[in-house]
């Protein structure tokens, strides 16, 4: 019989092209992540955010090496939605807060107010955009049972 060996939670490396890598290591510090020298030389920069949450700024270039499809303009085209949780209102409200001092663009998505749930956006210098959000598990789950119950009755 095998044991069961101890799991060690994911972790997720985002990686996105800038066109300053100076400059996207500044934002993004300034929004709360650490610079990693041990990943970070003058084509990429590894800032993390958590244990489990490491974002890889590349340059161009560098970011080429990895991908040959053409890298779009992320302030005039979309590729995903990064979003990254906190642990309370006031927490998303200061990230926000905190990006749009250093440079970016606050809310360009709508703002999202469940009660429950509480979002806001903000975006880099490059265009990138994440989603920064606080969750009530427990009153989220009520919240979904009882619609399930609602739609169960109609």
């Amino acid at each position: 019989m095998s044991q069961k060996s101890q799991t060690k939670p994911k972790m997720i490396f985002v990686n996105i092209p800038v066109t300053d890598l100076a400059r996207s290591v500044a934002f993004y510090e300034a929004v709360g992540a650490t610079k990693n020298p041990q990943f970070s030389d003058n084509t990429a920069a590894c800032m993390v955010f958590s244990d489990t949450i490491h974002v890889m700024l590349l340059t161009h270039d560098k970011f080429k090496v990895f991908c040959t499809k053409k890298i779009i303009d992320a302030k005039t085209s979309v590729e995903a939605l990064f979003c990254m949780s906190e642990n309370s209102k006031d927490e998303v409200d200061t990230t926000v807060d905190k990006a749009w001092a250093a440079g970016g663009k606050a809310d360009p998505t709508p703002k999202q107010d469940y009660g429950f749930m509480y979002g806001r956006s903000f975006e880099d210098p490059d265009g990138h955009i994440w989603e920064v959000m606080w969750m009530d598990v427990e009153a989220a789950q009520k919240a979904m049972a009882e619609c399930a119950d609602q739609t169960a009755a109609a």
